[in-house]
């Protein structure tokens, strides 16, 4: 599967491992090809950047997915989800993973490097890359209906 991954400083974050080069390593063992679309180091740097970042990948398919890493991986996940298309879930658990792509249709994860372990954070995005969307009506027709919002915010602005 083709990935996008980015991250803020947060990624580079001591104690080791540093998360973001250890998932990117994790990904890549499992055979996914992964963009990752920075930041490369410890650096401060504005979480943004690199949600736009990922989202435009997704948007323009050159990703299936996107995996998103900040300190708690909220405030990246808002980021995102300011991309009309794009349903980024902020997840600490199993269940929110299987859920957030089960019945919302996910298209990326955001996790916290502050908040999970790295084996917790392959965890999840284990979850993520295996759950498929249901499909089923009543979610499609949210999916849909938070879509046509998008848009209606977008024109009345």
């Amino acid at each position: 599967m083709n990935l996008a991954f980015g991250c803020d400083h947060a990624g580079y974050e001591d104690p080791a491992p540093h998360y973001a080069p250890a998932l990117i390593e994790y990904l890549e063992s499992l055979g996914h090809s992964v963009e990752h679309v920075g930041t490369y180091g410890q650096g401060s740097v504005d979480y943004p950047d690199f949600a736009e970042k990922v989202a435009r990948a997704v948007l323009d398919q050159t990703a299936e997915l996107g995996i998103l890493l900040c300190g708690t991986g909220m405030g990246i996940s808002i980021a995102a989800n300011r991309h009309q298309g794009i349903r980024a879930a902020a997840c600490v658990t199993e269940e929110m993973v299987r859920l957030a792509r089960n019945h919302n249709n996910a298209n990326i994860l955001c996790i916290g490097r502050r908040i999970s372990s790295i084996d917790e954070c392959k965890h999840l995005i284990d979850i993520f890359l295996s759950t498929e969307f249901s499909g089923g009506e009543r979610h499609v027709r949210r999916i849909d209906k938070m879509d046509l919002l998008g848009q209606t915010a977008r024109t009345s602005s």
